[in-house]
């Protein structure tokens, strides 16, 4: 058994000598019995051909793999006729040759296309748009999990204890709250929503911040997100135009 280098990997046994894929067609058109021939000795002799080479022939390796597994199925056959098998074996046996008839068919196929598109470029990447920024929330930003959200950070402000005395409250318009939130965020670029309600010291202060939030995501001034339930909302400018470091 030997291999010429440079001109291929060719089989040579005592009944054959030549290319893998004219022993493989000689089998299958019954001209060759199968027998005659020693799969483990062209696997060795072909081991030491690669071995031989300054580069591992990717491509014709998988070629030798391909016609090695056909002609292994068929010995097998040969060498077992009347053996019986099971339904899992049955099925791996017609993967495996359905694999095969596969690879067999892309490997005829590949001199087609390689003829028909050679290195044109078939697949080209879309010219990119001017993106209109919309609110698209997630499925997992709902008006319930960001009530949430809302409520898990009222729980983690500090409690303010009662003063026996009369005070003055001033009450914030959600107008005034709005323009607070943008002008914040226009400066930071980025801000949570903890991180606004911090320096509210009260409920109203918080719910008409958590409104002012949704009316500027709703005109489109600012983007929220959230990425788990009851997480803090990020938030951020809504202008294309602005860097993100979010």
């Amino acid at each position: 058994m030997s291999s010429q280098e440079g001109q291929g990997y060719k089989v040579k046994t005592r009944t054959f000598e030549g290319p893998l894929d004219l022993l493989l067609t000689l089998i299958q058109e019954r001209k060759l019995h199968i027998s005659d021939v020693s799969l483990a000795e062209i696997t060795d002799d072909y081991i030491s051909y690669i071995e031989s080479l300054p580069e591992f022939p990717t491509r014709e390796a998988a070629d030798f793999i391909l016609v090695a597994s056909t002609l292994v199925l068929i010995k097998s056959r040969a060498l077992l006729p009347a053996l019986t098998l099971t339904e899992e074996e049955e099925e791996n046996i017609e993967n495996l040759e359905e694999r095969l008839r596969l690879l067999k068919r892309m490997r005829d196929l590949v001199p087609i296309v390689r003829e028909r598109y050679g290195a044109a470029i078939v697949y080209y990447r879309e010219p990119s748009k001017d993106i209109i920024p919309v609110f698209a929330p997630t499925g997992e930003l709902t008006a319930p999990n960001l009530l949430s959200t809302v409520m898990n950070v009222l729980k983690r402000l500090p409690k303010i204890s009662d003063i026996p005395q009369i005070m003055v409250r001033k009450v914030i318009s959600l107008e005034e709250m709005m323009d607070d939130l943008a002008g914040r965020i226009r400066g930071a670029l980025a801000i949570s929503f903890k991180e606004f309600a911090r320096d509210k010291k009260d409920t109203i202060g918080i719910v008409v911040s958590f409104l002012a939030m949704l009316e500027l995501v709703k005109r489109g001034i600012i983007t929220v997100r959230q990425d788990k339930h009851f997480e803090d909302i990020a938030m951020e400018s809504g202008d294309v135009a602005t860097p993100k470091y979010l």
